[in-house]
């Protein structure tokens, strides 16, 4: 209910507060440039890892027709998402609404996104009284979205515990136990990349001390796991980018509100483990060229993945039916799903604010002046 007037009403307001169109144009290309590669290494490390570990080789597959049964009206369910979904050149022109109301009451939320940008650069241009009343206005339409989010956090650590416990009870250990291998490969390679990729990022690029800013922004990873949801932990993220790192509030909220949706490095990752895992399970040989065109569709359904729990199961499905394998396989991995939302969750949040850190000192540098708390060592 509140995703699409927070993420609308923060999006517009840190595009006014860039005060000239250079400024956005320069923040805009950097927040995709490093998006885009830090999307791109994530993939590439869990194909690596997924391709040496072979999980989806040791599955019986008696459990798995029997799980397939089972689950098949929820996997058809997902199924039939991803195929009313926009591919190719739809999904670009889909990013452009005919309509911004249709558009928000669908939760097509890139549509509404493109729309914030443009009327915050409409703002930029257009100075003057009534520019000024319209942008007070949306500011407390942000800041009412962030109290009314900030009474439904205090609820989530409940319901993740009765979630997981209905999960448990349904699908029962075993067939957690059966996924281990899977779960194991999706979890290291999330590490890897959020320790490693961002550690290195931060240290070489920004400068900064990849223990100080994990120190920093633990409040922010432990609510996104807690929820498994990257525009649930927006305001909290806001915050920790104000207070703990003190990142430019007009550089923080542009980032963060944009990379709750684009930002999905954890679910890219995600995505790619999964095709490759139900290939192996349904003996799907996949070739160097398909795995390619599976790493580049992951990289874009990561940027155009909604920001919410489960978001990533119809791109999943939609890209198992590019390449040939049964897309009804996702039934195998549904009741593992939620802790691995929980822990990519955890990724994608957590690389918002490293972007948005290593975009404020670009920033920084080239107007000659330091940000403040920024450990070294």
């Amino acid at each position: 209910m509140l995703v699409i007037p927070l993420l609308f009403s923060a999006l517009v307001i840190g595009v006014s507060d860039m005060g000239d169109v250079q400024s956005f144009g320069r923040i805009g290309w950097r927040t995709l440039g490093y998006t885009v590669l830090m999307s791109a290494i994530a993939v590439l490390i869990g194909l690596l890892l997924v391709n040496t570990m072979r999980p989806g080789a040791g599955v019986d597959p008696a459990l798995a027709q029997q799980l397939l049964s089972e689950n098949a009206e929820r996997a058809r369910g997902i199924v039939a998402s991803s195929a009313d979904a926009p591919a190719g050149l739809g999904m670009l022109m889909s990013i452009v609404p005919s309509n911004v109301v249709r558009a928000a009451a669908d939760g097509t939320v890139l549509a509404v996104m493109f729309f914030a940008l443009m009327l915050g650069l409409g703002m930029v241009l257009t100075p003057g009284r009534g520019t000024e009343a319209l942008r007070a206005a949306i500011q407390g339409l942000f800041d009412v979205s962030m109290t009314l989010i900030g009474l439904v956090i205090r609820l989530a650590p409940y319901a993740v515990f009765v979630f997981m416990l209905e999960l448990a009870a349904t699908f029962g250990w075993e067939l957690l136990g059966k996924l281990a291998g899977y779960v194991a490969v999706v979890v290291l390679a999330l590490a890897i990349h959020l320790v490693v990729s961002y550690g290195l990022a931060l240290r070489l690029i920004a400068g900064y001390s990849p223990l100080a800013f994990f120190k920093a922004v633990q409040e922010a990873m432990l609510l996104a796991f807690s929820t498994a949801s990257s525009n649930a932990t927006l305001p909290t993220a806001l915050r920790v980018a104000d207070e703990r790192l003190h990142l430019p509030p007009k550089i923080s909220r542009f980032v963060l509100t944009v990379g709750a949706t684009a930002n999905q490095n954890g679910t890219a990752l995600f995505e790619g483990v999964t095709v490759i895992f139900l290939a192996q399970f349904f003996g799907v040989d996949l070739s160097l060229g398909q795995q390619a065109v599976v790493m580049l569709v992951c990289i874009l359904g990561g940027i155009g993945t909604a920001g919410v729990p489960s978001g990533s199961l119809p791109v999943v499905a939609m890209i198992c039916v590019m390449v040939g394998v049964p897309a009804e396989g996702i039934a195998l991995i549904l009741g593992v799903n939620h802790f691995l939302d929980m822990c990519r969750t955890t990724l994608n949040v957590t690389g918002d604010l490293a972007i948005a850190t290593l975009v404020s000192r670009g920033e920084s540098a080239e107007s000659t002046q330091a940000l403040p708390d920024a450990p070294v060592a």
